[in-house]
């Protein structure tokens, strides 16, 4: 008999890369951002801290290019720090982060196009010496001299 697969451990940050809750490191403190007198008194602004080596689903590729990327967000510990502080609320803060590392994964999955490299076409090249040809007949009779 067929048993269900358990489900994969950990939460779910981005498309088919999941990481374990107590992989994500959440600190708080006082906000610069927006507040009134709030920004005084409540610990709004979320700093996310996680190590990139602790997601799972993601391939080395995908995480050199993560750190690559991402390379402002790196510590020097190998930790990768998000902070946010545009809301008002801790908990928006919170979720704000998470958004930020989704999008940052996400970015980091698409493989870049490789550049192949074109020669100009024909058309081009005659269109380029025609224009210099007509550049220096223009030259060539602003020179003309008098007799």
């Amino acid at each position: 008999m067929n048993q269900p697969e358990p489900p994969p451990a950990g939460v779910e940050v981005a498309p088919g890369v999941r990481i374990i809750p107590s992989a994500l490191h959440f600190s708080f403190s006082r906000s610069g951002g927006p507040g009134g007198q709030n920004v005084n008194k409540v610990n709004s602004k979320a700093e996310l801290r996680l190590r990139p080596e602790l997601l799972l689903g993601i391939s080395s590729t995908t995480l050199e290019r993560l750190k690559f990327q991402q390379a402002r967000h790196m510590l020097l510990s190998g930790e990768m720090q998000i902070v946010c502080d545009e809301e008002r609320s801790q908990e928006r803060n919170r979720q704000r982060a998470l958004e930020r590392l989704r999008e940052m994964l996400v970015k980091a999955q698409t493989q870049p196009k490789i550049r192949r490299k074109t020669k100009p076409t024909r058309g081009s090249k005659e269109d380029r010496i025609k224009a210099k040809k007509v550049r220096s007949a223009i030259k060539q009779q602003r020179s003309a001299k008098f007799e």
